[in-house]
């Protein structure tokens, strides 16, 4: 196994749960997902990989990252045991969000899964997408 930090984006509403929420609470689990190619992306979170947290149908934007610090265990809001959860912490709070339409005109992140398979909640990002969209949200 490499010890490589991997990177991610994880969706939620806001009105179900925002990210300023998590900054209010510290951690939290990210529980509920029900989609097969999402559990796998949980599934392959290493403690310390980083996610950008994306706002969805509500603002549709990036608006901070977040830390994984606990790896992939059985999710208790599934009654069928067959989907997972993972601990997330807040790292920083973007100073200037990044926004779909910001990202759809970055030629730079054309080929982003945000683009490609809009409705998938839990993506893999690569590390030439992660440096764009970090400089981008910390312009101020």
């Amino acid at each position: 196994m490499s010890g490589k930090q991997h990177y991610w984006l994880m969706k939620s509403e806001p009105d179900v749960y925002s990210f300023s929420r998590l900054l209010k609470e510290g951690h939290a689990f990210w529980d509920g997902v029900r989609n097969h190619t999402a559990k796998l992306n949980l599934m392959a979170m290493k403690k310390d990989d980083l996610a950008f947290f994306y706002h969805s149908n509500i603002g549709k934007e990036i608006v901070g990252i977040m830390r994984i610090r606990e790896t992939a265990h059985p999710d208790p809001s599934d009654e069928t045991g067959r989907f997972v959860q993972v601990g997330v912490e807040p790292v920083k709070e973007f100073a200037q969000s990044v926004t779909l339409e910001q990202i759809k005109s970055t030629p730079e992140l054309a080929e982003m899964i945000l683009l490609k398979q809009s409705r998938l909640s839990v993506q893999p990002v690569r590390i030439e997408e992660w440096k764009i969209i970090e400089k981008m949200g910390a312009a101020s």
